[in-house]
């Protein structure tokens, strides 16, 4: 490979790699979500509710409560991702925040304070 080629190969893979940079979504965004995700669950357990066992004889009525039991799943396996994303977040503020507290007293304590 020429120079050239070298450089414009390295200029790409770094435009790429600052590009393509994970963003973490703001909490805002993740109360939405997580608001959201549940008004989507509990409708699907009002729906189904709702529906009586006799009206499940006739496969034509089975439309509504099958997507009422799609989405109330996928709503409900999405709400425990975003919460157990929360706690992790949580988690890892709070390991860091120990570290710099323990880090602040070795400090003080080899400054004599």
């Amino acid at each position: 490979m020429k120079t050239s080629e070298m450089t414009e190969t390295y200029d790409v893979e770094t435009l790429l790699r600052s590009a393509l940079v994970p963003v973490e979504p703001s909490e805002a965004l993740s109360d939405r979500l997580e608001r959201g995700l549940s008004e989507i669950a509990d409708l699907a357990a009002e729906e189904l509710a709702d529906w009586e066992l006799s009206a499940m004889r006739d496969p034509r009525n089975w439309a509504r409560p099958a997507a009422a039991v799609v989405a109330g799943s996928v709503a409900g396996g999405a709400l425990i991702v975003v919460r157990a994303r929360q706690r992790h977040k949580r988690r890892d503020a709070g390991a860091i925040g120990h570290e710099v507290r323990d880090a602040l007293g070795g400090l003080s304590k080899r400054l004599g304070g």
